[in-house]
């Protein structure tokens, strides 16, 4: 039997377009794009109009976008950057207790290194308590990062709003969007983002491939030395088929958008239906559903093992997960879970299901099929 993939929040297929577009810069079009021979020039030439498809999905300038290794160097370079950068201006940053684990390790360096953070609470959807952020902002504050979308339970957070407080006392706003990009519209100028990460396997590229919107005019310090790649702001040649990858995925995202998020909708919402029909009072969904990826169902069912369902939907070839796939070989409890008050009878029995456009309606009722039966 065919393995049934739910887990599209952890990674995503390559999709054929995509691999079709970067094979050639593996192959016959090889050139390291700093040489000034033709084959080089070739590679650099793929780069630029990498930079704009990955541009035209979030709406800036081309210029403005800085190609990374993945969704995690983007936050380190955000965050690091913008830290080493401004450390006459202040030492303060500002986050939330439930961003991805890229932002929250960063920020324990940087305590390491004398930098003050402060970790607003979240209610009982995930969505950052405004009034708390506005009370932490004090002289010494030079950033705001907070996620966009969260990627174990979906929040959106009202993005508007933070970078509007961000403003309003001159300090930077930083957002990883690593889970938001090619699920929901995104416009950096309109939303107030200052810089924005996001992360190529996430949208149907390779792994290992990245950027980090900066808006123009603003200064970071480079946290790789080496060469002067990406405007002298990362070092390191450059990963030319990644690259070309992610600015296909992103134009297919671009054209795809209203699609994509109405499939992805209809089939969470088939998923909870199901769910309701055949298991009724015995799951709790967590998180809004107001204000939620499309694909997103986090979903506790009570007296059950995340780890063993995990494991007996393995043996029915059904993938899926218990939160982020960076913190799987963690035995605590999800700090996302943790963070939004969810009492300890569904803190160990969640799972994640995060469907993809390859999924259909037919897998889910599979899927009920054997959840029915495992719980």
């Amino acid at each position: 039997m065919n393995i049934i993939y739910f887990d599209n929040s952890a990674t995503t297929k390559i999709k054929t377009e995509v691999l079709n577009e970067m094979m050639p810069f593996l192959t016959i079009n090889y050139g390291n794009a700093s040489s000034l021979y033709s084959l080089g020039r070739k590679s650099k030439r793929a780069i630029e109009n990498a930079r704009k498809q990955v541009a035209n999905l979030i709406k800036c300038n081309p210029n403005e976008i800085f190609f990374t290794g993945g969704g995690s160097e983007s936050d380190n370079l955000a965050l690091k950057g913008v830290a080493y950068a401004n450390m006459e201006k202040g030492n303060h940053i500002i986050t939330s207790k439930i961003e991805h684990p890229a932002i929250l390790e960063t920020c324990k360096t940087l305590e390491r290194q004398g930098f003050e953070i402060s970790y607003i609470n979240v209610d009982e959807n995930g969505i950052i308590r405004l009034d708390e952020l506005q009370d932490e902002i004090k002289p010494s504050t030079i950033l705001i990062s907070v996620m966009t979308a969260n990627n174990e339970i979906g929040t959106i957070q009202p993005v508007e709003q933070i970078s509007k407080i961000a403003h309003s006392h001159n300090i930077l706003f930083h957002t990883d969007a690593v889970q938001a990009v090619g699920n929901m519209e995104i416009d950096v100028s309109k939303m107030g983002i200052d810089m924005l990460s996001l992360s190529g396997h996430k949208i149907n590229a390779p792994k290992g491939i990245g950027a980090l919107y900066i808006k123009n005019g603003i200064n970071i310090e480079r946290i790789i030395d080496g060469g002067h790649q990406e405007k002298n702001k990362r070092a390191g040649t450059e990963n030319v088929a990644g690259i070309v990858a992610l600015g296909k995925a992103c134009e297919i995202a671009g054209n795809n958008l209203d699609i994509h998020v109405n499939r992805l909708k209809r089939l969470r919402d088939y998923y909870l239906f199901k769910l309701q029909k055949e298991l009724p009072g015995k799951f709790h969904i967590n998180g809004s559903m107001e204000h939620r990826l499309p694909g997103n169902a986090n979903v506790s069912f009570e007296g059950a093992n995340a780890s063993e369902l995990i494991f007996k939907l393995d043996e029915k070839n059904i993938c899926v997960s218990s939160g982020s796939a960076c913190s799987s070989g963690n035995t605590a409890p999800s700090h996302v879970l943790t963070a939004i008050g969810l009492p300890d009878k569904y803190l160990n029995c969640a799972i994640r299901t995060s469907f993809g456009d390859s999924n259909t309606f037919e897998e889910i009722d599979y899927f009920i099929k054997c959840m029915k039966m495992i719980i």
